[in-house]
């Protein structure tokens, strides 16, 4: 148990001394602190420092500059016992701190000059950092991307997670095909985290339950676990853009409760003796373990089990050590499941108020409600996670217990209201009956939440109308909306500063904390002294990319040529595939008629593949195969270039987003719930060609018809084909272009004459195309010659490039952010002094 310790008798400073190493911003401060940091914390001589330990010595130097603002930011927040929101999300990609921070905290010219006056280059430091490799994609770059808000925003909050030792996977090509290798983005060490080891809970797993009546006669349910480990926080500052406020990234890490068995060593056993520190560390150890082995499913469990009590329990010792009442806990907090890998928690904090606080169930059940909130993500059936009963059982003994009778009464009060019909109840159960009996989390995530949200307006309605129709019939107030965003700060002011500066110069630089502000941007779109700025700044971003891909990839592409660009996690249902057959519709054409005329395109893909996804990671290989045919064709050279970008990541991504001119967003409509790198990629400027699908629909009524290449079916189409006994090889036979590219992929063209190794691929388009990739392909086509007409009318393509990025204000986190807190968190800013 941890000491407690009279608590000083002195206050948190809440403005600096006028000149402070530890604290101070000017450029001799700066330079002085990365000295004292290079020397007392790195322990190094500048003579024999490698490029890691002044990196490390920056990070410490920036990381002060942040803590003097956690501290104020805290002590502020208990001051005025704010409510305070709790992000709960299994992933997160901050992506590269250190440049971030700078931004944040208007350190980048300082710095710059500091190092300079010793003779070191920030950027190549900027280079040396690691990103944390802590989620799969979208879902943890938009909780990356709220914590960012929540602190530029000055909401009281913090974003919880798990430490995983090792991240996602980082992705190497060889011979065209994915290959997984470790993501050890630990090796050397992460100066930005803070390890509180005092700040520590224990999560059970397996074991029984013991019914016992308490003093007052109430019934009372006691968990006695076979196994218990410890929680550890390591939390991570997030400053605010250019404000006081300083928010944290809490996560957690898996610790034995005793990581030696000094009697199992003394008889000799040395495995055993550290057996249970091994066995333990593997809960956060790995991002999402392969789940198609019953065991990798039991791990992925019990991360989830891991990440909601150590949480939770937190939420609970600050509520507590504040002296205020547990009934009171969903004033204090408002916890927001991030998707439902942290849809546990409900049934956790019913099982911490009634056994562990001695709540009654009522109270407690009203608690829990109030406090949760749940966000849906998807519309794919796969991802809505359930559980088997019988493994749940097994791991949390005590949770299903708890789950069945929040099951029993709310389906006692739809009988209720809803006499006779069983089929009601048996779709709402939070227990699924067909086939293995399974717990449905996102039912237990709508029942226990007061409000239900999806991530685009589109999305929301399909949430409502079909994926949880009967919920929403039932509590219409509960659903609402809110479209995903983006922070600007990271995705436009450092990813392109190019940009950031023209814009800034023109109408002021307070766009970066409301984005709305760009609006002003829309009468300069008919300057054409304005029109060669933009161009040339795009240009230069083009340029920039161009020369990443010689580096990495020995790969010459034209800056000049339409930069044609879709990256995103590899899956049919995004279509990467169509983006293929148009390339190899091009091609074949050239190959017909070498003098055509066609403006010259460079197609960059990039993207993770899932380890156990094998149709995707035959996609990687087309996408390879492609490249290495039109790449080496004479007959289309200048003309035509395939690039594959290995290893996407938030690092990978920041100088792709600036330099693209077409971005792809082309999923099967009713497929994709939002997406953000629609935003990204509209903020700096791209053209979007797209389907009706997630927030596609509000960019494109947000930057006109007539700036967006619309093309496919839309949802309700998608659903009526469907429904009529979709036949894909009817459409191929209608489209004898169609025809011939699928023929010539069958015949092994790319494959030096291997007809088996897309033959997968080509039959399941051929037989089942269940994303209706050949539906689209000729509306997608005809979409692509739009898009070469207008290119090849550069004032038309610059006029509608300035009034996308114009339009995006709506598509800010920031905004996001307010939405949350007014319709959902009911919570308001708690802004701190700057120091």
């Amino acid at each position: 148990m941890t000491r407690v310790c009279p608590t000083p008798k002195v206050t948190v400073p809440m403005t600096a001394p006028e000149r402070s190493v530890r604290t101070g911003n000017r450029v001799e401060d700066l330079r002085a602190a990365f000295l004292d940091n290079l020397f007392y914390a790195v322990g190094r001589l500048p003579q024999v420092a490698t490029c890691n330990d002044l990196y490390t010595a920056l990070a410490l130097t920036v990381r002060d500059r942040l803590l003097q603002r956690e501290v104020r930011t805290l002590a502020n927040y208990t001051e005025k016992d704010v409510r305070l929101v709790s992000y709960l999300s299994a992933e997160y990609l901050p992506g590269p701190h250190l440049g971030n921070a700078l931004l944040n905290l208007g350190l980048t010219g300082p710095v710059t000059e500091a190092l300079a006056a010793i003779g070191l280059d920030l950027d190549e430091l900027l280079r040396q950092e690691e990103e944390p490799g802590l989620g799969n994609g979208g879902l943890g770059r938009l909780a990356s991307c709220y914590l960012d808000s929540l602190a530029t925003l000055e909401v009281p909050a913090t974003g919880y997670g798990i430490r995983y030792e090792f991240g996602i996977f980082d992705q190497a090509i060889h011979d065209g095909w994915q290959v997984e290798v470790t993501d050890k983005w630990l090796h050397l060490g992460n100066p930005w985290e803070l390890p509180r080891p005092e700040i520590a809970f224990e999560v059970g797993f397996g074991g029984h339950t013991e019914v016992h009546t308490d003093a007052q006669g109430r019934y009372r349910v006691t968990w006695v676990p076979d196994e218990v480990i410890k929680g550890i926080a390591y939390d991570t500052p997030i400053a605010g853009y250019r404000v006081g406020t300083c928010t944290r990234m809490r996560l957690w890490r898996a610790e034995a409760i005793e990581s030696f068995d000094v009697a199992a060593f003394n008889h000799g056993d040395y495995y055993r003796a550290v057996e249970d520190k091994v066995t333990s560390e593997n809960i956060s150890k790995v991002l999402y373990p392969n789940d198609e082995a019953p065991q990798g499913r039991r791990l992925r469990l019990q991360q989830q089990a891991f990440l909601v009590s150590c949480s939770l329990q937190d939420m609970l010792r600050t509520h507590l050590r504040l002296g205020r009442p547990i009934e009171q806990f969903d004033r204090k907090f408002a916890v927001q499941l991030n998707d439902t890998h942290p849809a546990l928690a409900v049934a956790e904090l019913m099982r911490l108020l009634v056994d562990a606080h001695q709540l009654d169930w009522e109270t407690a059940w009203e608690v829990t409600r109030q406090t949760f909130a749940y966000t849906n993500h998807t519309l794919l059936p796969e991802a809505l996670e359930t559980w088997p009963v019988a493994m749940l059982g097994e791991l949390l003994p005590r949770h299903l217990e708890i789950i069945y009778e929040i099951n029993r009464r709310f389906l006692d009060a739809v009988r209720a209201g809803h006499p006779g019909d069983e089929g009601l109840v048996q779709r709402l159960s939070i227990i699924g009956e067909s086939g293995e009996r399974h717990v449905r989390m996102a039912h237990l995530a709508v029942v226990g939440s007061h409000a239900v949200n999806g991530v685009a307006r589109m999305h929301s309605e399909l949430v409502r109308t079909r994926l949880l129709r009967d919920f929403a019939d039932l509590w219409p107030e509960r659903f609402l909306n809110v479209t995903n965003g983006v922070t600007p700060r990271r995705f436009v002011a450092l990813a392109n500063p190019g940009l950031t500066a023209l814009i800034s110069a023109r109408i002021g630089a307070d766009w970066l904390r409301d984005l709305e502000q760009l609006r002003a941007l829309e009468p300069l779109a008919d300057d054409l002294d304005f029109h060669r700025e933009w161009r040339q700044v795009a240009l230069g971003c083009k340029q920039r990319l161009a020369g990443i891909i010689a580096a990495r990839l020995a790969l010459a592409v034209d800056p000049e040529s339409l930069f044609d660009v879709q990256v995103k996690r590899i899956h049919e249902y995004k279509r990467q595939h169509l983006n293929v057959l148009h390339i190899l519709t091009l091609y074949r054409r050239l190959c017909a008629n070498p003098g055509l005329e066609m403006p010259p395109r460079t197609f960059i893909f990039g993207g993770k593949a899932a380890p156990g996804y094998a149709m995707a990671k035959r996609i990687i290989k087309l996408i390879h195969a492609t490249a290495d045919r039109v790449n080496h064709d004479p007959i289309v050279a200048g003309r035509l270039r395939v690039v594959f970008l290995p290893d996407f990541n938030v690092t990978n991504a920041q100088p792709v987003y600036p330099a693209a001119d077409l971005s792809e967003q082309i999923s099967t409509a009713g497929k994709e719930a939002s997406g953000t790198g629609n935003m990204k990629f509209a903020l700096n400027g791209a053209l979007t060609i797209g389907t009706l699908d997630g927030a596609n629909v509000e960019i494109r009524e947000a930057v006109g018809a007539e700036n967006f290449f619309l093309f496919g079916l839309n949802a309700d189409e998608v659903d009526a084909r469907r429904a009529d006994g979709y036949r894909p090889r009817d459409v191929v036979g209608q489209d004898r272009e169609l025809e011939d590219v699928l023929e010539y992929i069958a015949a092994g063209a790319l494959a030096g004459g291997d007809r088996e190794l897309f033959r997968p691929l080509v039959q399941n388009l051929l037989e089942q195309d269940p994303f209706f990739v050949l539906a689209d392909y000729r509306a997608y086509v005809a979409a692509q010659e739009r898009v070469s007409a207008l290119w090849q009318t550069p004032e038309a393509w610059t006029r509608a490039s300035i009034l996308t990025t114009a339009r995006m204000g709506r598509f800010s986190s920031d905004r996001a952010i307010r939405e949350y807190c007014e319709a959902i968190w009911h919570t308001a800013p708690v802004p701190v002094p700057l120091p």
